[in-house]
């Protein structure tokens, strides 16, 4: 169980010695780099019962100090390799089970994130009445939608109905016994890591649930452009990656957000170009009238307010061309050999937790 994570380094793997603090059967990973106070929220919204491991991916806030003045146990990950979310999870998932090896369920959370009060309550009673269920998310928030459009969509986009998902979120409790048996999470996958493990858990006969309940605060922080198009490029980048793995029958995981991305951010440009260069001048560009044809459609399957949903809908449209740039650096990696790196959107290192 404690060999998931077969490029962990020797300091990954140093073995303190058993903590038998509590019989809860809960423990809880969290992952940041340079979170600064966001991360000192996330700390304080922990079940005091819980035992708590801090992944960290080179912060140079401070984050480390802070998480140690907790008495909450650090790993600090070898520089030598890339780091990617599925990386710090599987390293904190392992040195949980090496400290606390009773552990029966997990939360793995973003050091930018804050539990909802009774969440980790919640979620373990599921999985107590639900022995066929892996995994239970509930709504995730962000902190502050109203400060930019770019925060204002993250909360639209994980607005999902509850009940039987085929994946789970970031933020997510698991049980131990299903982790373990599939692995861990896949450490090249630069994002929907979690997506990418829920198909390998729904293979095993194991369910993904979602919950009505709020499990978590969380502040993207988003407030420029140019991060919204790193975030959705490497969506597109996630996309391409996950139908390379996963893509044959019947699972077709993310089959049809590759082919989206690519009709509407590649080809149908390239399309709209070529018949604007070679047929008569109007009817050329007639034929980029399919945008705007695309966009009301989007408009109108939205729901809320107009403007909500005209503003979504844009946004959806706009993604498209993002996207299909991440598709392109997936292709460009995979036949160059090259070993996949993170994609950041965040800023980082602005504050000093304390």
């Amino acid at each position: 169980m404690n060999d998931i994570n077969p490029n962990m380094t020797d300091s990954d793997r140093i073995r303190p010695e058993p903590d038998q603090r509590d019989g809860s059967g809960l423990g809880v990973v969290v992952i940041g780099r340079n979170e600064g106070q966001r991360l000192v929220r996330c700390f304080d919204s922990m079940s005091k019962s819980a035992n708590v491991v801090y992944v960290d991916s080179d912060s140079t806030d401070g984050s480390v100090q802070v998480a140690r003045s907790r008495g909450i146990e650090v790993v600090e990950l070898d520089l030598s390799q890339p780091f990617t979310a599925a990386r710090a999870r599987n390293a904190g998932f392992a040195r949980l089970l090496q400290v606390t090896p009773d552990r029966r369920y997990v939360q793995f959370t973003d050091g930018d994130c804050e539990l909802s009060p009774g969440w980790t309550e919640t979620a373990m009673r599921f999985l107590d009445s639900r022995p066929d269920v892996a995994a239970v998310c509930g709504r995730l928030r962000e902190r502050h939608p109203e400060r930019s459009v770019y925060n204002w969509l993250c909360d639209r986009e994980w607005d999902r109905p509850p009940g039987e998902v085929r994946s789970c979120a970031g933020n997510v409790m698991m049980r131990v016994q299903a982790l373990a048996t599939v692995g861990g999470y896949r450490e090249d996958v630069i994002a929907a890591e979690e997506d990418e493990l829920c198909v390998r858990l729904r293979a095993a006969n194991w369910r993904i649930w979602r919950l009505d309940d709020d499990m978590a605060l969380h502040d993207a922080d988003m407030t420029h452009f140019s991060q919204w198009w790193r975030r959705s490029t490497r969506a597109g980048y996630a996309f391409a990656q996950g139908s390379n793995l996963h893509g044959a029958p019947p699972e077709r995981h993310f089959v049809r957000e590759t082919r989206r991305a690519l009709v509407w951010g590649a080809l149908l440009p390239l399309g709209c170009l070529a018949a604007s260069l070679s047929l008569p001048h109007f009817l050329g560009w007639l034929t980029w009238l399919i945008y705007p044809a695309q966009l009301l459609r989007l408009t109108r399957n939205n729901s809320g307010r107009l403007t909500d949903r005209a503003t979504l809908a844009w946004f959806q449209l706009l993604a498209r061309f993002p996207e299909a740039a991440g598709l392109a650096r997936f292709w460009r990696d995979r036949l160059t050999a090259r070993r996949p790196q993170l994609i950041e959107h965040k800023r980082i290192g602005q504050s000093t937790p304390s």
